[in-house]
């Protein structure tokens, strides 16, 4: 539903909430220009990171690479590479940033819960409670095939995992009393007796039995993030997370639908409707004037959408190799392949590409695109343009109206890609009221305005929060 009325500001003291995204080496990343800096030097996280910083952003976030991604058996060079471990790289970005959050995409489907809830929790305690968990799984087999058990999940039985996967990891973090540790040189224990609790778990998917080795961080444990766009992705969100990304972010419209839906769930979930956090994962594109920036976003887009790439792009929706035309020729002649997704892909190709094809033929027709020129203007969107004040009174139209929280952002350019929103959009959406203009706390929880962690609540927490 569209909201037009400027008195019907549904929240007028809401406040915008950032994280950049650092992806490592795709397309959608420049690192053929000279202005890139290289993907895997850490001197690059860190100027990024604190980059983010100092324009006070929510979170740093990364993304996972268990394994390079594959098109037929064969590896998709426009794709990403170099991802160190997250959780390895954002103890080490601990250590040189003070508050922002340090969020770590890690696996469901391929890690172990005793493990990985034991390195997050350390993520935890040595940022002084800033760490974060993307709580993400896998379904494509040329993943699988790196770990013992091989093969891929089906759709559902993925969620079934992360649930029960999440729901040990929090019976770990919980597993310590809040004043386990004495603190005290004198005490006669350094944790009291009986405040570590013994962990024992059997179900479908884990059977765990295990004493915790490390207590709780200041904010309780990881705030859980989750990107999930299918229903049961949504629903899973609404019963477990605190922050969900989505590809939401564009349209206004598309983003208050998205959100509203959110909230009929958590409410079904019976949490409040405000307890999850909405930050859509974006690109953020900024001129001088309106001219400037749309000409700046042809720039990058020729940048990012390169011959090879436009001919990648295209290839996965016809289903056939195209690495042979020419990206700056018209779209092929072939109808397209419909093929059954035998997990090869995970979730990359369209199940009917055809209405899709259909699509593209007529208005590149009608408009004398070039394949490339075709990918570039109806493939894959993202992304806001304008000028600082532009786009800071869109933002806060949106946030005020509830369609969003905020933006994950993902720079163009590492690592100076997130100059301008800090030096430029930032202060405007401060002079706005929409943007911290310090950070008040010191855990991730608190920057997001997140109640305590979910397991900490009781029933009657739950009706009075709603």
């Amino acid at each position: 539903m569209t909201r037009t009325d400027p008195l019907d500001v549904p929240r007028p003291d809401a406040r915008l909430h950032l994280g950049v995204f650092f992806q490592g080496v795709n397309h959608w990343t420049v690192w053929s220009d000279p202005a890139s800096g290289s993907q895997i030097d850490p001197a690059n996280f860190r100027r990024v990171a604190q980059t983010a910083e100092r324009g006070l952003f929510d979170a740093f976030f990364l993304g996972e690479g268990l394994r390079l991604r594959e098109v037929d058996g064969q590896i998709h060079d426009l794709d990403v590479a170099g991802r160190p471990d997250a959780i390895t790289q954002l103890a080490a970005l601990a250590a040189v940033t003070e508050r922002i959050g340090l969020v770590s995409t890690s696996n469901t489907t391929f890690n172990e819960p005793a493990d990985l809830a034991r390195r997050l929790s350390g993520l935890d305690l040595l940022s002084e409670g800033r760490a974060g968990w993307n709580v993400v799984t896998t379904d494509n087999a040329w993943t699988g095939a790196n770990f013992r058990r091989g093969g891929y999940l089906d759709h559902a039985d993925r969620y079934r995992r992360a649930e029960e996967f999440l729901t040990v990891a929090r019976a770990i973090w919980d597993s310590w009393e809040d004043a386990a540790v004495s603190g005290a040189a004198g005490a006669p224990h350094w944790a009291g007796p009986g405040a570590v609790r013994q962990v024992r778990h059997r179900g479908p998917q884990f059977d765990v039995d295990l004493a915790p080795t490390l207590p709780r961080s200041t904010q309780g444990h990881p705030v859980i993030f989750q990107a999930g766009d299918s229903g049961e992705g949504r629903d899973f969100a609404a019963r477990n997370a605190d922050v969900i990304f989505s590809a939401h972010g564009n349209d206004f419209d598309d983003a208050l639908a998205f959100a509203d839906d959110l909230r009929r769930r958590l409410r079904a979930a019976g949490r409040p409707e405000d307890d999850l956090r909405i930050l859509p994962g974006t690109e953020i594109i900024i001129g001088a004037t309106e001219e400037e920036a749309l000409e700046k976003k042809r720039w990058i887009r020729l940048q990012q959408v390169t011959p090879a790439t436009a001919l990648g792009i295209a290839g996965l929706l016809w289903g056939i190799d195209l690495s042979g035309r020419d990206a700056d020729g018209p779209l092929p002649k072939e109808d397209p392949v419909v093929a059954e997704n035998d997990g090869s892909f995970g979730a990359r190709r369209i199940a009917d590409p055809r209405q899709v094809v259909a699509e593209w033929r007529e208005k590149a027709d009608a408009n004398r695109w070039s394949l490339r020129e075709t990918v570039i203007a109806l493939g894959p969107q993202r992304g806001h343009v304008g000028t600082p004040a532009g786009l800071a009174d869109k933002f806060a139209h949106f946030v005020r109206h509830g369609a969003v929280d905020g933006f994950n952002v993902t720079p163009y350019l590492i690592p100076d890609g997130l100059d301008d929103i800090v030096d430029l959009l930032v202060p405007a959406l401060q002079e706005r009221g929409v943007y911290r203009t310090e950070y008040t706390g010191t855990t991730l929880r608190e920057h997001l305005g997140l109640r305590e962690p979910l397991t900490h609540r009781t029933t009657t927490d739950r009706r009075r929060a709603g």
